[in-house]
């Protein structure tokens, strides 16, 4: 079983920023990608930023420029730095681990339960 817990979420006015940590947990072999989706009311999952394992990073169009991700290998923790934080970026964060566990064959996806973040003033 692999265990992904987040934390940092809250409530911010625009403008300000938050920091958002994963530290994924559990019979881990390897991790390939961690990253961070959102959820908005009413709307799909979309994909914020992720990072490889070789450290190729992605994010979507929307936060570039504001948001930044990081991992710390040795912690099993990924971190998504969010400046200039826009009312648009209010929604329920997950974070997603791709790895291979020490149990089974083949590689797996896991979600955390999601970390709330509003910008309102």
């Amino acid at each position: 079983q692999v265990q992904l817990v987040e934390s940092g979420g809250g409530l911010v006015q625009p403008g300000g920023s938050l920091r958002l940590a994963c530290t994924a947990s559990g019979d881990i072999f390897t991790i390939y990608v961690m990253g961070w989706y959102r959820q908005a009311p009413g709307e799909q999952r979309e994909r914020v930023a992720v990072i490889r394992s070789d450290d190729s990073i992605m994010y979507a169009q929307s936060v570039k420029g504001r948001f930044t991700i990081t991992r710390d290998n040795a912690k099993r923790t990924v971190y998504l730095q969010m400046n200039s934080l826009k009312f648009e970026d209010t929604a329920v964060y997950y974070c997603n681990a791709d790895v291979s566990t020490t149990t089974s064959w083949g590689r797996y996806e896991y979600w955390g339960q999601g970390t709330q973040v509003t910008v309102s003033s």
